[in-house]
């Protein structure tokens, strides 16, 4: 089994910035991919961010391209969402995900308890 851990949310104005965290623990050997999801009430998860694990590659949604920067370090098993340039739009409960079969957005087996951002225009 595998454990997220997210943090990092808050409150902020628009135009503001946010960095989130999410560490990884338990079985994490097999994970192909890390991701940054976001849902709000009524709606679907949306996929945000995401990294294929062996290669680095990273992709994002086209909401948050130029603003929104994922990261990672190995060494603490952790991934980074910067979140830079917020919106209204941005206020979501963000969830951090990983799997082992991932294509994108799609695959993703482990979730996070997930982490309220919430920008004020």
């Amino acid at each position: 089994q595998m454990q997220l851990v997210e943090s990092g949310g808050g409150s902020v104005q628009a135009g503001g910035s946010l960095r989130l965290s999410c560490v990884a623990s338990g079985y994490t050997r097999s994970i192909t991919c890390m991701g940054w999801f976001r849902q709000v009430p009524g709606k679907g998860r949306e996929g945000v961010a995401g990294i294929y694990t062996t290669s680095g590659y990273l992709y994002y949604a086209d909401s948050v391209k130029g603003r929104f920067t994922m990261s990672r370090d190995n060494a603490k098993n952790t991934v980074y969402l910067e979140m830079n340039s917020l919106k209204p739009e941005d206020t979501a409960t963000y969830y951090c995900a990983a799997g082992d079969l991932c294509s994108q957005f799609a695959g993703y087996k482990y979730w996070g308890q997930g982490t309220q951002v919430t920008v004020s225009s």
